[in-house]
């Protein structure tokens, strides 16, 4: 048990509730939004669609230049949880599709060490790492979160819808909800959790349900007659209103004083649709989810801690999804697990404008494909190499070049790939 924990225990209620908020550990709130490449936000350049409230995140805080998921959901997901790359847990690909057909809650995820260490502990949005809660309706609670709101989609013949009348699973208890739109619901319910928890360090973790399929009109379309008819027309309104729906937390936050006492972390799973293009100035940017490719697992990541981090940093070296695992524990104060080799490296030094031990290098793999890349190059396992920061959409190979920058990428980066078997 935690110092911090321990005093929960033995302070009265009203000694508890009228702490000073900069006398206890940081809250974290870590959104992970569904299927945005950095393309589609403006911090990154993106000319897609207007993201106000993202970009002001970027400005008060940090924005990761070269931030790296795997190119679809569940095995970014366990990544996150777990700080440890796939072939370490058998989450090389989709849920259902070559993985285990629930998350292994023997896994040390980041809920289990916050909650540990006395957080208050909660996730709404899209699980996405159990086939079925019928089979095991307390799952999200074995992976270390006492509360949860999730959206009960089924991989058992039936998917119920993630926005309009959704069906989510609250505490155990389905939910049919008429008439809701399931962002909003989700958002609702992480923003109640805060609130009650004010007076505690808590960890809300948000894997939204918004941007991913189906391109359902948003809640200001349907206002605006727009009906319900999916397309990907819909597609900018869905990341403005994934925008409006992030500074409704940050909103919330800072109603309940506590912006200054919260690390917000911002990112996603993985890239755009491959059936939406998004724009960067005048380049268009194809939508590549599912692809091994620079543009299918390049994502925004944001961190912005009031009075906390530099305002306006860019970092450009390049982070994976593994490393938000020990960042999370560093900046809680909580003892890394040692029973597991962790393949994330913490960037909290870097969030306090320090320079910390930036990597070299970072790794995806989906199924049996596999990459090491840097800021600049990416090394594919079967030999390709691209010049990223020149060619983001690989069209150049350059394995076979004579260019001793190119030559030096490709040994740096094999080696990289040689020692993750």
């Amino acid at each position: 048990m935690t110092t911090y924990a321990a005093l929960l225990i033995l302070l009265p209620a009203a000694a508890v509730a009228e702490e000073s908020p900069t006398a206890r550990p940081p809250n974290i709130v870590l959104i992970l939004a569904d299927d945005l490449g950095a393309s589609c936000l403006s911090a990154y350049g993106g000319t897609s669609a207007s993201t106000p409230r993202i970009d002001a995140l970027a400005r008060s805080g940090i924005r990761f230049e070269s931030a790296c998921a795997t190119p679809l959901c569940s095995p970014s997901r366990v990544q996150l949880l777990t700080g440890r790359y796939g072939f370490r847990t058998g989450w090389t690909d989709l849920i259902g599709r070559g993985t285990p057909r629930f998350f292994d809650p023997g896994e040390r995820t980041f809920g289990h060490l916050l909650d540990a260490a006395g957080y208050a502990t909660a996730v709404a949005g899209k699980w996405q790492l159990a086939s079925s809660f019928r089979e095991r309706p307390d799952h999200v609670k074995e992976c270390g979160f006492r509360e949860y709101c999730v959206w009960a989609d089924d991989l058992e013949g039936r998917t119920s819808s993630r926005y309009w009348d959704p069906e989510v699973r609250r505490d155990g208890k389905l939910e049919r909800l008429s008439g809701r739109y399931g962002e909003d619901v989700f958002a609702d319910y992480l923003i109640e959790f805060m609130r009650r928890n004010r007076s505690r360090p808590f960890l809300a973790y948000y894997p939204m349900v918004l941007v991913h399929p189906p391109f359902e009109p948003t809640p200001p379309q349907r206002a605006a007659g727009a009906g319900r008819k999916a397309s990907p027309e819909n597609f900018p309104s869905m990341i403005e209103h994934m925008d409006r729906t992030v500074g409704r937390i940050v909103d919330a936050l800072e109603e309940l004083g506590l912006l200054e006492n919260t690390l917000i972390l911002f990112t996603a799973d993985n890239g755009t649709p491959r059936q939406v293009s998004t724009r960067i100035g005048g380049r268009n940017v194809p939508g590549a989810k599912g692809t091994m490719t620079h543009a299918g697992t390049h994502v925004p990541l944001i961190a912005s801690w009031k009075g906390v981090t530099p305002a306006g940093r860019v970092h450009s070296a390049p982070v994976d999804l593994t490393d938000i695992f020990p960042t999370i524990a560093e900046v809680a104060g909580v003892k890394l697990p040692a029973e597991k080799p962790l393949d994330g490296r913490s960037f909290a030094p870097v969030l306090r404008g320090e320079p910390g031990s930036p990597r070299s290098w970072v790794f995806s793999q989906l199924g049996s494909d596999r990459f090491a890349r840097d800021a600049r190059w990416i090394l594919h396992g079967d030999g390709r190499l691209h010049d990223i920061a020149k060619d983001p959409l690989e069209e150049k190979d350059l394995a076979k070049s004579p260019d001793p920058e190119a030559a030096a990428a490709r040994a740096r980066l094999q080696a990289a790939l040689d020692g993750l078997r």
